[in-house]
């Protein structure tokens, strides 16, 4: 009868064991929610719904369509259409600047449509570019804008008076 009760204690033991390892939150018996028992520096980032795509509502200016007309009639800064193509425009603008006295061409480049100019004191560039009706022909500085001052203003007006007659 001994070895009974030797066995009953044991018995008794191991399901106080068990209680007690089940009772103490052993994590086999607990269910967690495992994203938010990890760590903040470990967890996934969460990006705000307003900033997880680019804006788009400024990421192409396209003109009006009273400023392209105004480009193409040769209103816009100073410039003016010549008929025919580029390549016809870039040659007669290069023939009316040798004929206009004070005008040096510093450098040509057809490929690119520009004479690098200097006239009256200013450096500048005379632009020839394709248009729906002919070329454009316009004085802009070394990084693309609008040449400002009197000189390639006083150029493209006789270039203008020469190439149209106007």
């Amino acid at each position: 009868m001994r070895s009974n009760v030797s066995l009953s204690r044991a018995a008794v033991a191991a399901v106080l064991l068990a209680g007690i390892a089940l009772g103490s939150g052993c994590s086999w018996f607990r269910k967690t929610d495992k994203l938010y028992a990890q760590s903040p520096e470990t967890r996934p980032l969460e990006v705000p719904p307003d900033l997880d795509l680019p804006r788009t509502d400024t990421a192409v200016n396209v003109p009006s369509q009273a400023a392209a007309g105004a480009i193409n009639s040769g209103q816009a800064s100073g410039g003016f259409t010549v008929a025919g193509s580029r390549d016809e425009a870039f040659a007669k603008v290069g023939e009316a600047l040798a004929a206009v006295p004070g005008v040096t061409v510093t450098s040509s480049a057809q490929a690119l449509g520009v004479y690098d100019v200097s006239f009256d004191g200013s450096n500048f560039l005379v632009r020839v570019a394709g248009a729906e009706d002919g070329a454009y022909v316009s004085a802009v500085d070394p990084r693309g804008l609008p040449a400002t001052g009197d000189a390639p203003k006083k150029l493209i007006d006789a270039l203008r008076t020469t190439l149209t007659g106007r």
